[in-house]
């Protein structure tokens, strides 16, 4: 499950102004972002904000923010608190939860990025378990249409059979014992992307179940986080890739029986459709698969009816199976 990491090494594109910035949420925690945007910057008509995934940094998803800051369009980046640069000093001790990234973090993504630009419409763009957490947020009606990539809820019987064993493995064996070890659990040892403070990867953990439940002590929270995702109703597009071992047709189909209240427009797309021979969970953000599938996006963001020219995959239930 592990992200290309040659994606982050890429050099910066004259065109774009990176500017680095702290935000501060609600309870006061400092996060790390970056506002990508065009030097040649215009009136903003659009502007989007990134919600990576579990354990994925936000410097992986930068060479696609480059891309649409090209074509105009400003992107915030931002890491969770306790990952990349929200990373304090020591993960031992720190304390974090699932719901502080979906109630705190997001929502002060999408505040700050909202002050920043109060007339421009906000898109939303989630990737993999980020599209539970975005939706979490109390502000999360701001982002205008919502693009929800690979998304699912991270439970390991939706994924691809091959993969439930080792996965479940892992995140039910293997990362409580580390993450008690350790005092987080360090996944970048593993090749797993970034560290995750223990209170997460525990949360984690816990959940053998399919539907989402709270760790001990927080269900109220994770209730209300469950209650904002099933009020949002916005313009949803969601990309789905043929051999995604992870967002699979049924973890999608999960994920959106979160929002019953979304309008979702489904694409799937298969690699021969792009050219390339894998796309998988995380191809979309990588160099190859971009260069054809980001300008199919941001035609999608930039029409009014967000329709996209390319071949659509069946509708998945609004319900969980």
């Amino acid at each position: 499950m592990r992200p290309v990491s040659a994606d982050f090494d890429d050099a910066p594109d004259p065109a774009v102004e990176e500017q680095p910035v702290r935000l501060t949420a609600a309870d006061g925690c400092a996060l790390g972002a970056c506002l990508y945007r065009p030097r040649a910057e215009a009136p903003a008509q659009r502007v989007a904000v990134v919600h990576g995934g579990a354990g994925i940094p936000a410097r992986y998803y930068r060479r696609f923010a480059r891309f649409l800051a090209r074509e105009g369009i400003a992107v915030l980046l931002y890491d969770y608190r306790g990952i990349g640069a929200s990373r304090p000093p020591t993960l031992r001790g720190f304390c974090a939860q699932v719901e502080d990234w979906a109630e705190y973090d997001c929502s002060a993504a999408i505040a700050w990025l909202r002050a920043r630009y109060p007339s421009a419409e906000l898109i939303g763009i989630a990737h993999s378990v980020g599209a539970l957490l975005f939706g979490g947020a109390d502000n999360a009606g701001e982002q205008a249409r919502l693009v929800l990539v690979g998304a699912h809820t991270g439970y390991y019987g939706d994924y691809r059979p091959l993969y439930r064993l080792p996965m479940a493995l892992l995140w039910h064996g293997v990362m409580p014992v580390l993450t008690r070890f350790v005092g987080y659990f360090p996944a970048r040892r593993l090749g797993l992307g970034d560290d995750i403070p223990a209170g997460v990867a525990l949360q984690w953990a816990s959940r053998r179940r399919a539907e989402v439940r709270s760790a001990a002590g927080a269900g109220e929270r994770t209730e209300r986080l469950l209650a904002r995702c099933a009020s949002l109703a916005r313009p949803a597009l969601v990309l789905r890739f043929s051999d995604d071992a992870f967002a699979t047709a049924a973890g999608t189909r999960r994920l959106l029986g979160y929002y019953p209240r979304l309008s979702p427009e489904h694409v799937e797309w298969r690699p021969e459709e792009l050219g390339v021979r894998r796309i998988g969970h995380f191809g979309f953000f990588g160099r190859r698969v971009g260069a054809l599938a980001w300008p199919r996006l941001r035609d999608w963001v930039r029409a009014p009816h967000g329709a996209l020219a390319v071949p659509r995959a069946a509708p998945l239930a609004a319900r969980p199976a």
